[in-house]
């Protein structure tokens, strides 16, 4: 009935939709199996793409050849670019975006995708032979043969559903539980351990006052995701969000069914996300507070449906269901569904190598939250990645491994096999060292040209990066030569309390002050305006920026040239630690499990201290 594929990937959430398309797009033969061909691609939780440092992950998949960011702005309904008071290292895109539109959306760019095969039904067992995984088992019987799989299974292995005292077998509301995975991958060897995560009530948006909250829009100008001509949303019909409050009577409300939480009694045994809490979790760590904030975010376009953010819980419907209507513009809303928390298998990341391919059995890959991670961007980008290392190992290619300078997927899959998670993983912008080269403005410019070469990203985003690159160096040659006037913005500089020009400057010089952009130059000098006229918004934002922080850009691409030794220290596969005498016990303990594959890796392990590393490199003669 199956032909024998190359890939099979198990589960077609975001991080099985990113690594299923990368692999047939490079060329091998993908069958992607899922419980259910209704909810490919489902945004389980809030229908919201990017944020803080997602947004930044969301532009790297794209560079890279990905569908997230065409799909998030073929599906949004509101554009916010976060952190603009910031420097550009910190602004940050997010769409909200049209739930059931981002499901099909993504549905029809795999159906139009020739290598990619189809089947609805679960896997309950890997075919592993000689140390290998070469195939699956469905529950209906069915034994699928491959070169290479890919485990994808977001919540589902042996999924626990918690609403007040009642559990339900299950890996989202009303779709039954993954089994017989973790069981097996234990069997051979391997660590796994429960999380948690939950999602909030959603509510039906015509019983709520909106005129006892504030509003929030999207921006003036949508810049959307992908760096390709996606259409995006215009900006005078994007649907605005909302924002409301909890109070102590609220709080008091919930307080009252903290008995028979599944949390505060104990049936929950996995860690929730610290960056992500319950409302009753809230509430608890953070009791001198007296209000939390709530957004009220439209599911879509042509639904009344509401996503309460901020509003995760898993107490008792009833008391959700109290608690709630006490909030302001809520007095009168109408429940759809209650807010749950859902608990999982995942599997120490530290057990995997950096392509994602566990060092148990070989050609088998884990991307998304079996790894430990939370997050549809964090999933995605390790999908894209799983699926293009798996393609290259059967391929007999060398692996694809983006650093911590290259990328925040490189940050975020170095962070997770060299320090492992006990709760879910979410990125921020502070776990990556060189932000200010991880732009999400540059990605294009730092990823695409890697993703060429593998064949993933199309000759058409080559030619759009190459583009951007000639245009930027042009409008940096003419900010470096072109001189303004005293007279033509001295009258400006007065009235934004900036010092006045003695004499011609050149237009760069002027880039460099703080309280300036490039835009409010332009509108003063005549000549530069003519010069620039046909120049690319993008383009011109690109060389604003590095004009103006070529300093700190600079210093991080000489502190990345100085790491970049260590990384280039490759310690042997089967090196044997229990040798080096002199190493700290815990050095030698997470050396043996991480097996780390160069000393600067080995360097970022939790627990191991500059010393253990100087000690490792003395013994490697170095």
């Amino acid at each position: 009935m199956f032909p024998k594929y190359n890939v099979i990937v198990v589960g077609a959430g975001h991080a099985g939709c990113e690594a299923a398309a990368a692999a047939a797009n490079m060329g091998s033969k993908v069958l992607l199996v899922t419980m259910n061909m209704q909810t490919i691609a489902q945004m389980s939780c809030n229908p919201a793409m990017g944020g803080i440092a997602k947004g930044q992950i969301i532009r790297e998949i794209d560079a890279l050849g990905g569908y997230s960011g065409i799909v998030s702005d073929l599906s949004t309904i509101q554009f916010r670019m976060l952190n603009k008071s910031k420097g550009p290292a910190m602004w940050s895109p997010r769409t909200q975006n049209d739930r059931h539109l981002f499901a099909s959306k993504w549905r029809e760019l795999l159906e139009q995708t020739p290598n990619v095969d189809f089947y609805q039904d679960s896997v309950n067992e890997l075919i592993i032979k000689n140390g290998k995984a070469s195939g699956v088992k469905t529950s209906l019987g069915h034994l699928i043969e491959a070169d290479a799989v890919v485990i994808t299974s977001g919540t589902f292995l042996n999924g626990i559903i918690h609403i007040g005292e009642k559990q339900i077998g299950g890996g989202r509301v009303a779709e039954k539980a993954a089994t017989g995975i973790t069981e097996q991958l234990v069997s051979f060897g391997m660590e796994s351990d429960r999380l948690k995560t939950g999602t909030p009530p959603r509510v039906d948006g015509r019983s709520l006052d909106y005129s006892k909250m504030e509003e929030q829009k999207g921006d003036e100008e949508v810049v959307g995701f992908s760096y390709l001509n996606t259409p995006k949303v215009k900006p005078e019909n994007q649907r605005s969000c909302w924002i409301t409050y909890t109070d102590t009577i609220v709080h008091d409300i919930l307080k009252t069914g903290f008995d028979r939480s599944p949390m505060y009694a104990g049936r929950i045994e996995g860690v929730g996300p610290r960056y992500c809490p319950s409302i009753e979790d809230k509430i608890n760590r953070f009791a001198e507070r007296e209000r939390h904030q709530l957004f009220v975010e439209p599911e879509g376009w042509n639904t009344v449906e509401i996503y309460v953010n901020g509003f995760s819980t898993s107490l008792p419907e009833e008391v959700q269901y109290e608690a709630l209507r006490k909030v302001p513009g809520f007095e009168h809303a109408r429940m759809f569904r209650p807010g749950y928390a859902i608990e999982y298998d995942f599997f120490q990341p530290t057990q995997l190598k950096y392509t994602l391919e566990t060092k148990a059995i070989e050609n088998l890959y884990f991307a998304g939250q079996i790894n430990g991670t939370t997050g549809y961007e964090e999933a995605a980008c390790q999908g894209i990645m799983a699926g293009i290392n798996a393609h290259l190992k059967i391929t007999d290619q060398a692996p694809f491994i983006l650093h911590r300078s290259d990328a925040y997927i490189g940050v975020l899959i170095d962070d997770l096999i060299g320090k492992g998670t006990n709760e879910p993983y979410r990125m921020f912008t502070s776990r990556a060292e060189f932000r200010t080269l991880l732009r999400q403005d540059n990605a294009d410019i730092r990823l695409t040209e890697m993703s060429y070469k593998l064949g993933l990203a199309k000759e058409e985003r080559m030619k759009r990066v190459d583009f951007k690159n000639k245009e930027v160096a042009e409008i940096k040659n003419i900010l470096n030569t072109q001189a303004i006037e005293p007279t033509e913005i001295n009258e400006f500089l007065q009235s934004i309390d900036s010092a006045a020009l003695n004499e011609k400057q050149k237009a760069s010089k002027l880039v460099l002050r703080p309280n300036i952009s490039l835009s409010q130059i332009i509108q003063h000098s005549i000549p530069l305006k003519e010069k620039l006229a046909d120049k690319e918004t993008e383009c011109l934002e690109q060389a604003e920026i590095q004009v103006k922080y070529e300093r700190y850009i600079e210093k991080e691409k000489e502190i990345v040239d100085r790491m970049a030794s260590l990384e280039n220290l490759i310690i042997p596969e089967n090196f044997d630690y229990d040798k080096v005498a002199a190493l700290s016990i815990e050095a030698l303990q997470k050396f043996k499990k991480v097996r780390p594959v160069t000393i600067g890796q080995a360097s970022r392990i939790s627990g191991v201290n500059p010393s253990d590393v100087q000690i490792l490199m003395v013994y490697m003669g170095r």
